[in-house]
């Protein structure tokens, strides 16, 4: 496959000048870090905790953090840093930050000792500072107490020469540590989640004023680090197609190409058959008043639900559809050359930094990186034989990120607002066979229903996300004196920040009893309306 990612790194971060870098292994927590990071003003970038070195080559970071993670640094198989990392680190002047097993893993590697606890230590737990003056808490002075959050069975039985320990758990385990010689910390705890509230103070002190790093990344800097990417990618003749889905992803991806390369920009909006009730109407007329793209749209959905057909399986149903958006994008490229001469080389996406991380394996799998939940058609779809050249310049941002760049780059408000909706739409909300029935047309009714309700409750901006799952079971009901025998359906509605950790909405018991009559009166074939009160994690945002 060909694959040329526009922001496989910024080019202001190769000189590592306030770049934090995150080695993550395997905790659910890693993707909190690198956010935490951010809002500080800092870049920072997630990388898999056991990658070569030679991943890092050219990089210079001011920071390292180690994630935390569900392993034992002293179990056969463990993870651990790559070879050279330390002498790594050592050059680049960084200072490096172990979280719960990243602080294992660094006084392991140092010649220290981890042993399983006598009391494991998981939840909410007070730690006391126990030096005087430190790094990691500044003057803050001995039998200072804060609440954090704890998540360990392993602890720290002897200490590598020349650290100090430098605050305590209540039940007497080490809770932090450092090595400010060879400029090295351990928190035991999780700095980066909102159960330790003094965690973000700790983060800043940490990055401002032991490492010196300066508060320096803005949004209108990757703005312009794009635009040069991009520009510097395409060459000054060659023509680029942009995937358009009415998201606010693609959407913010096609504005930042356009504004780079202009009409050698050429927009496609597939209808795959998989689309919201009317979105193929009314995201072709919000293109052309508001975004002024030209914008050329594709009625595919019998070739995507002819290939959809009797597939069960989620995974295959994703590839399928990622490999059916290539073919139609191939297509539309060979078409495209007929007219103006010359073959479009790149195919530019909306893929986010969440796409990235969940479509990658964890450390300690005789893989890479963090868990592989699910294959994004975006990352993991793709198929090897692939055509074009892939441009995605939001790869390293979250959600609320792009919905800031693209608040820059003036994309209207309505769009910025718009729900997440999965790249292979309707096809993992409608559980098994997509094609089965009329489930489908059901499910967009039952769809919209939901989400009008929510907007007419002036509830929209509140919730992250929110639709309607069909699925492939029958239930027994009784309408109009009647016994009935239809389908039922599942609501869904979360809060998040960026997708990645997930909690879900409550609703009021009169707006759920005014949407279910609404839904079980007006969509023929529905008798039973649940809803999915399951948080991520344990439970993903969709359910395939």
């Amino acid at each position: 496959m060909g694959s040329a990612a526009a922001s496989t790194l910024p080019a202001s971060a190769g000189s590592g000048e306030n770049l934090v870098l995150i080695l993550d292994y395997g905790s659910q927590y890693t993707h909190l870090i690198t956010r935490r990071v951010r809002q500080l003003g800092v870049l920072s970038l997630c990388v898999s905790g056991t990658a070569p070195l030679s991943s890092l080559e050219g990089l210079r970071p001011r920071a390292v953090v180690l994630s935390g993670g569900p392993h034992s640094v002293h179990a056969p198989g463990a993870p651990a840093f790559p070879e050279g990392f330390l002498d790594f680190a050592a050059g680049a002047g960084a200072h490096v930050l172990g979280v719960c097993y990243g602080m294992q893993l660094l006084v392991q590697s140092l010649g220290g000792a981890v042993e399983p606890g006598q009391r494991q230590e998981y939840g909410k737990m007070e730690v006391q500072v126990t030096a005087p003056s430190s790094a990691l808490y500044g003057e803050a002075g001995a039998g200072k107490r804060q609440t954090v959050w704890m998540s360990h069975g392993d602890e720290v039985v002897r200490m590598p020469e020349g650290f100090e320990v430098v605050a305590r758990s209540v039940q007497g385990a080490v809770a932090a540590i450092e090595n400010r010689e060879r400029r090295f910390y351990g928190l035991q705890y999780h700095p980066e989640v909102t159960h330790s509230p003094e965690g973000m103070e700790t983060l800043r002190h940490f990055l401002f004023d032991v490492c010196g790093i300066k508060a320096d990344w803005k949004m209108q800097d990757v703005l312009d680090e794009e635009i040069k990417t991009i520009q510097s990618m395409v060459g000054p003749d060659e023509h680029v197609i942009c995937a358009l889905s009415g998201g606010v992803d693609s959407t913010v991806a096609a504005t930042l190409v356009h504004k780079a390369i202009g009409d050698r920009l050429h927009c496609v909006f597939v209808d795959n058959g998989l689309l919201r009730y009317k979105e193929r109407e009314r995201v072709m007329s919000t293109f052309e008043s508001d975004l002024h793209l030209p914008v050329t749209c594709v009625d595919a959905s019998e070739q995507f639900l002819s290939k959809l057909k009797g597939v069960e399986d989620p995974e295959q149903k994703r590839k399928i559809i990622g490999r059916e958006f290539i073919a139609v994008f191939d297509d539309f490229a060979h078409k495209l050359e007929q007219k103006i001469g010359k073959r479009p080389e790149y195919l530019v996406q909306g893929t986010l930094y969440p796409d990235v991380i969940e479509s990658c394996p964890p450390p300690g799998s005789g893989r890479t990186h963090s868990h592989t939940i699910k294959s994004h058609h975006n990352v993991g779809g793709l198929p090897k034989d692939m055509k074009l050249k892939l441009i995605e310049p939001l790869k390293l941002l979250f959600k609320d990120e792009v919905r800031k760049l693209g608040s820059i780059l003036n994309v209207p408000d309505s769009f910025l607002k718009r729900h997440p909706f999965p790249g292979p739409g309707l096809a993992v909300r409608v559980l098994g066979d997509v094609t089965q029935g009329n489930a489908l047309e059901v499910l967009r009714q039952v769809d919209e229903i939901f989400v009008q309700a929510i907007k007419d409750a002036g509830l929209y901006d509140k919730i992250w996300q929110a639709f309607a799952v069909f699925l492939p079971v029958q239930t027994v009901g009784v309408q109009g004196d009647q016994r009935t025998h239809s389908n039922a359906v599942v609501l869904r509605a979360i809060t998040s920040e960026d997708g990645m950790t997930a909690d879900w909405y409550y609703f009021g018991h009169e707006f759920l009893v005014d949407v279910v009559n609404k839904i079980c009166n007006n969509v023929r074939g529905i008798n039973r309306v649940c809803q999915d009160i399951t948080s991520k994690p344990p439970a993903t945002v969709e359910w395939e």
